[in-house]
């Protein structure tokens, strides 16, 4: 099954609005609670992807985002 182009071109619009949320979501996570433990890095993210309205997020996803924010020294907080 053949998806029309005209139907993707209309689509990106959303898509790239929604990839920014999830981006300032995962930067504003990353800033507070880089190097955290994990699950108090995931509920951030969590969190922070429920503020954007940017909830629907592949779980699987989620959890790599917060494991690499707990993996890394970046927070701002300490």
């Amino acid at each position: 099954m053949a998806t029309d182009p005209s139907e993707y071109d209309k689509s990106m619009p959303a898509v790239a609005a929604y990839l920014v949320k999830v981006e300032r979501a995962v930067d504003r996570t990353r800033a507070s609670h880089g190097g955290r433990p994990y699950a108090e890095v995931r509920l951030a993210l969590v969190e922070a992807l429920q503020a954007e309205d940017a909830q629907r997020v592949v779980p699987q996803v989620v959890e790599r985002f917060a494991r690499q924010i707990s993996e890394t020294g970046d927070s701002v907080d300490g």
